[in-house]
């Protein structure tokens, strides 16, 4: 016969179990479920010019494309073993958090509310940007300021609303604020002239004006309203996975920096600079320190390329983004990219 006090022994033991099973079963890193699959997935925006668009045979070309790439040729030295999710404003960090997606990597602000309640964990800063406003030339308006009383587009479920809120009250204003679900909505209404001005990260505002019929009818007004430091974020208490994701970002920072490009990487091996070697996996073993290989960086610069190389040819002078670098140039050129070292 079983007891009272012996069946809340067993049961409480039978819970201990559930409970560490339960735990196992939560235990796999993300390092090794992405593993597993064999292949990376990577939550991008839906369609924007510049950082996530699909051709018409489904290739995938962007800034934020390429930083997910950056992590396949880490993992699996093969940049094409990831797959894409198209998420919207409102689902981006569900996605994450649920698992329906490695990493998200779609023009997301860092801020401090964000990291300290959504369960997530960003990366570093893939692109410093700011918010801006876009309007038409027509309407002869050359700054932020005489937007008086002006009907404004924008989206949900971003940080544009407050900062659009504090920079019309630090400057005596009044705006009206056009909110719309989607992209696609927003957009069509400010080219429609609904609205008198759109609003968004300058980036973002360049992504818009280039997928426009007549980009040269729309002008982007000289004032940065905002800091919007956009950063690659993964599920919270996964260390080692988010160190691969930063130091794979930083890999692009630092091949920049040393001069290594997609070009020369294979003569760059035999640098004698000692930094280089390790980060190329010529000597030492950064990489298994991160459970990768010690070609781990070599095979994101060799498919990939340099920051240099990953911004130039999706949002550079000669891309219809037509950006400049700013302050993404490295911090030896005026800029705020800085890679920690490699030892």
């Amino acid at each position: 016969m079983v007891t009272f006090k012996a069946a809340r022994r067993i049961a409480a033991a039978a819970g201990i179990l559930v409970g560490l099973s339960a735990v196992s079963a939560q235990a796999a890193s993300t390092l090794e479920t992405v593993k597993a699959r064999g292949k990376l997935i990577c939550g991008v925006s839906m369609g924007t010019t510049g950082f996530a668009l699909a051709d018409a045979q489904g290739k995938f070309a962007g800034f934020d494309v390429d930083v997910c790439r950056a992590v396949a040729s880490a993992v699996f030295g093969d940049p094409n073993k990831v797959d894409f999710v198209l998420t919207n404003i409102n689902t981006r960090f569900q996605a994450l958090q649920s698992g329906e997606i490695d990493i998200l990597s779609r023009q997301t602000t860092m801020t401090f509310s964000r990291e300290a309640s959504l369960g997530i964990d960003f990366g570093p800063v893939a692109f410093y940007d700011g918010q801006g406003l876009m309007v038409s030339k027509s309407l002869g308006v050359t700054s932020a300021k005489d937007l008086k009383d002006a009907a404004i587009c924008t989206l949900p479920g971003t940080t544009t609303a407050q900062n659009l809120a504090d920079f019309f009250r630090a400057n005596n204003g009044k705006f009206e604020l056009v909110v719309f679900e989607s992209p696609d909505e927003n957009n069509n209404a400010f080219f429609s002239g609904r609205c008198d001005a759109v609003s968004s990260d300058r980036s973002d505002l360049a992504s818009i004006r280039a997928g426009s019929k007549n980009p040269n009818d729309y002008v982007i007004l000289p004032e940065t309203i905002s800091k919007e430091p956009l950063a690659p974020a993964v599920r919270q208490n996964d260390s080692n996975w988010r160190d691969i994701v930063s130091w794979s970002l930083w890999t692009l920072t630092a091949a920049e920096e040393k001069g290594i490009t997609q070009a020369n990487v294979d003569e760059m091996a035999k640098s004698q600079d000692p930094e280089i070697q390790r980060m190329l996996g010529v000597t030492d073993d950064l990489g298994p320190m991160l459970g990768l290989d010690k070609k781990w960086a070599y095979n994101i610069v060799k498919n990939v390329g340099n920051y240099a190389e990953v911004f130039d040819r999706n949002l550079g002078e000669k891309t219809a983004l037509g950006l400049s670098r700013g302050p993404n140039a490295l911090w030896n050129h005026g800029g705020l990219l800085y890679s920690p070292p490699y030892r």
